[in-house]
């Protein structure tokens, strides 16, 4: 006669306390831990215990920070190692639902990929750039560095084409759709401070819509040196001529006189906006002494 042993009730849970940068792990002492894991695999199997199915989310929690830091080894910064963990979790989740014991695989084996293709899949779902896009793009890099390697040379756009079998406005949009486009986040650190908040992407970023307040006062500053002491008609040559950007012909319709009588006031301009330039020099020099 066969007689099941009974499994001893245990209160086990897996407590994720939330970080901004790490997910820590507290486990909880469990009498499982003295019950071989094929009895427990072989209980679970039976009664599909959530006690159980937690017990195991400890246990093999390892597991998913482990495979989640070798694949964020070759991903940008940006990309959040919680944000892989998070996914890889899902991953074990699926493993210890589907794990069958009379496969006789150890579970360590088995989930591991389960856990790496939950990871994958949720990068994939992050990524903005179609898997079309991405596989025609390995495939030329293959065959660059496979000329590259033959030739002892970098091959010419002819030769990739001849190899992947397409030319013209089609080789083009290869290229197009496989040039690099980089994404920065304006919420990431810029650079560190000395306050508590750090320097965001989006407080530093310039917008060259928008114009320079000190160079606005700077050209007002010298627009007004510049029409100071003239008479209406001498201050409109300068600004008409300077800042609108006018012909004398334009400026002499506009104020009802010749061209060459324009022209003439401009040179009288110019030559007392030279002498108040150079007293303004003397001036400024006799200060510095």
């Amino acid at each position: 006669m066969t007689t099941t042993k009974a499994m001893p009730r245990a209160s086990t849970s897996v407590h994720i306390r939330s970080a901004p940068r790490r997910m820590e792990i507290t486990p909880t002492p469990s009498r499982f831990d003295d019950i071989p894991v094929e009895e427990l695999w072989a209980e679970y199997a039976k009664t599909r215990s959530q006690e159980l199915r937690n017990h195991f989310m400890e246990r093999y929690l390892h597991l998913v920070r482990y495979n989640a830091e070798r694949i964020h080894a070759r991903l940008p910064d940006e990309v959040d190692i919680e944000d892989l963990m998070s996914a890889g979790l899902f991953g074990l989740m699926d493993a210890i639902d589907a794990f069958d014991l009379e496969r006789k695989v150890k579970f360590e084996t088995y989930c591991a990929p389960r856990i790496r293709g939950a990871i994958l899949d949720e990068l994939r779902s992050m990524d903005w750039v179609p898997r079309l896009v991405r596989s025609r793009t390995a495939k030329i890099e293959a065959i660059r560095q496979r000329i590259e390697m033959e030739k002892g040379r970098p091959p010419t756009e002819e030769e990739i084409a001849a190899e992947l079998g397409v030319e013209g406005e089609e080789f083009d949009k290869f290229k197009r759709d496989g040039r690099p486009v980089g994404t920065v986040s304006i919420t990431r650190r810029a650079f560190p401070s000395d306050g508590s908040r750090d320097v965001r992407e989006i407080d530093v970023i310039k917008d060259d819509s928008q114009r320079n307040p000190l160079s606005e006062a700077q050209r007002r500053d010298l627009k007004e040196m510049m029409t100071k002491g003239l008479s209406r008609a001498e201050r409109l040559i300068v600004i008409l001529y300077y800042y609108e950007g006018m012909t004398m012909k334009e400026i002499g319709a506009t104020l009802d006189l010749s061209e060459s009588r324009v022209s003439q006031m401009h040179s009288s301009i110019l030559l007392r906006l030279k002498a108040q330039m150079q007293h303004r020099m003397r001036d400024l020099e006799e200060a510095a002494e």
